[in-house]
């Protein structure tokens, strides 16, 4: 991996942390199961955008971080049709 695509990858893993952060912060204000889901859900973004960088994986095992990004968007989903689910109820 080249020095700018590890600068890049890791300017997008501080991009996840500090949005993962303010969604944290929603939920402190509003206790919303949507934004802390959401808050794990950019972590879980930013630590596959991290093995990137620190690990630097050959083709063979590029897709166990894939399946790290399957997690993190799954999460994200699951929030979704959570909070969907809840606004019915009431």
């Amino acid at each position: 991996m080249s020095q700018i695509a590890g600068f890049l990858s890791g300017a997008v893993a501080m991009g996840f942390l500090v949005a993962g952060m303010f969604f944290l912060r929603f939920w402190r204000d509003t206790a919303d199961r949507l934004f802390a889901m959401f808050a794990l859900a950019m972590w879980v973004l930013a630590s596959s955008s991290l093995m990137v960088t620190l690990f630097h994986p050959t083709d063979e095992a590029r897709h166990y971080i894939y399946l790290v990004r399957l997690v993190g968007f799954g999460l994200i989903i699951a929030a979704v049709i959570d909070k969907n689910r809840s606004a019915r109820r009431m």
